[in-house]
């Protein structure tokens, strides 16, 4: 749509140079025909060398615009970020499009669903009760067990095993908030891609990604019971044990190991071959190479020394009988 009826449409007053948007982008890979934001000013740098058409921005940061790029300003930048989603995000259900392919040897359920635009390959397997919405992709040799659930666009490599009940794709949960206090939602205009050689267990849930793609690196094995937000990246070979949970925009870089009910704040990296051990709780970015435990977490080392030393305080101050223990 054109920039000053989407400026009109979301509420925020603009006059100036008329162009062409066909969509929304991140400032770092947005194009010139589409809609960015910057409303966390952590992604500063990435406003300084955004090639978007236009950028929804707070007043203080309207400076730091780049020649070439128009500022639409606003004081609620997020908030108009999610109002503008509605007008970009698609129909939950296509009526028209072309019927399911399937390739060589495939073995697909009776009662399986299928959307528009759907893409086998070889040897797929698919048992009872999946749904595979429209314009997914499921790569050779691919195995879902029963009631999975592939929202529309989601990529599956080849060679993944893809166990029951677990839903890929869904709305990552995204909403602004307005100064009422009312929630407006940011509809998930991303995707989810699996890659190759991707085992992931029962009851687990991967978002869609809210812009660009949610990913799920080849080699990675995720257990039962996990939760990945939008935008997560986890890198090649990671392992994720049972109720570890991603916020957004978390990156995982390869053959990180997270333990049970282990989990980690948005926006943050986890260094390549780091273990994070069970219920640790990572609240910053952390180098790879290295073990960590806790909460608020720490180097695992140091995490025993500290609770040898609570310990050692307990005793001092509380002494236990002989008896007792």
């Amino acid at each position: 749509m054109r920039l000053r009826e989407l400026a009109h449409a979301i509420g925020i007053p603009y006059d100036g140079a008329d162009i062409e948007i066909s969509g929304l982008g991140t400032l770092k890979n947005a194009k010139s025909d589409q809609l960015s934001f910057l409303d966390n000013p952590k992604y500063l740098n990435d406003l300084k060398s955004t090639k978007a058409g236009a950028v929804i921005i707070a007043p203080k940061h309207a400076g730091d615009v780049p020649e070439g790029v128009i500022a639409l300003v606003d004081e609620e930048p997020y908030l108009k970020l999610a109002l503008a989603s509605r007008l970009f995000a698609p129909a939950p259900m296509k009526t028209e499009g072309a019927d399911p392919v399937f390739g060589e040897e495939c073995r697909i359920a009776e009662n399986v669903s299928f959307g528009k635009e759907v893409v086998l390959g070889d040897r797929v397997t698919i048992m009872p009760g999946c749904y595979i919405g429209d314009g997914v992709t499921i790569g050779n040799d691919t195995l879902l067990y029963p009631n999975v659930v592939l929202y529309h666009d989601t990529r599956i490599g080849a060679r993944c095993i893809i166990h029951a009940n677990t839903v890929i794709g869904s709305d990552g949960y995204g909403f602004a908030h307005t100064k009422t206090g009312e929630h407006i939602k940011l509809y998930q205009l991303g995707n989810v891609i699996v890659e190759d050689d991707v085992e992931i267990g029962s009851n687990t849930s991967i978002d869609r990604g809210t812009i660009e793609p949610t990913i799920i690196k080849r080699g990675a094995k995720l257990d039962n019971l996990i939760q990945i937000a939008h935008n997560c990246v986890v890198g090649e070979h990671s392992l994720m044990t049972g109720q570890v949970g991603l916020a957004g925009s978390t990156i995982l870089e390869r053959n990180v190991v997270m333990g049970g009910q282990s989990g980690a704040m948005g926006h943050l990296t986890i260094g390549a071959f780091s273990t994070i051990a069970a219920k640790a709780g990572v609240t910053k970015s952390l180098k790879g190479g290295t073990v960590y435990a806790g909460y608020p977490i720490m180097e695992h080392k140091r995490w025993l020394k500290l609770n040898a030393m609570l310990s050692r305080m307990l005793k001092q101050f509380n002494p236990i009988s002989k008896e007792s223990e």
